[in-house]
């Protein structure tokens, strides 16, 4: 079932910016932060910079909130393989 977009706002670096994201996907996130005892602020200007710095053709051009669902994707993978590796 398709989840609705809602917009979000924080503060990176001293300045408001907005994403969309999907309820799961910002739950996660949440949880991410929690897990890592970090303000939802650092986590996404975290993955901002990553994706600011990101040289590669598949790093270019990428927007705040596919990058931030990619992030959310990849500890996701990273989390699974591990659990099913041990």
């Amino acid at each position: 079932m398709p989840q609705a977009l809602r917009k979000r706002s924080v503060t990176i670096a001293g300045h408001r910016t907005s994403f969309s994201l999907e309820d799961a996907f910002w739950q996660e996130l949440k949880n991410w932060a929690s897990e890592e005892d970090r303000s939802l602020n650092e986590l996404v200007a975290q993955i901002d910079g990553a994706r600011i710095d990101d040289n590669t053709d598949e790093g270019r051009g990428v927007n705040l909130s596919s990058a931030l669902r990619l992030a959310i994707l990849a500890r996701l993978r990273e989390r699974l393989d591990r659990a099913t590796s041990s």
